[in-house]
């Protein structure tokens, strides 16, 4: 088989999620410039423990599994009536 299995679309590739970390151990996890999650306490703790050495489409990964499925691209539109 072809290709990765799990980012068929190549989605991660470009670098869509960033990340930073606060004084006070927080992670703040961004998609597109926009902050989708916030981890903190333990989920905080081991997510920057697997992204301190991950780079370019491996960290991605990470992100992408700590912001759950924030979105599917099913979201209703904001439409008039």
């Amino acid at each position: 088989m072809l290709g990765n299995p799990i980012d068929k679309r190549g989605v991660l590739e470009d670098e869509i999620f960033t990340y930073r970390i606060t004084k006070d151990r927080k992670a703040f996890i961004s998609w597109h410039g926009k902050q989708v999650t916030v981890l903190s306490g333990r989920e905080a703790e081991d997510f920057i423990k697997h992204i301190k050495n991950a780079d370019g489409k491996d960290a991605q990964l990470i992100m992408a599994k700590a912001t759950g499925h924030f979105k599917h691209g099913n979201e209703k539109r904001n439409k008039r009536r």
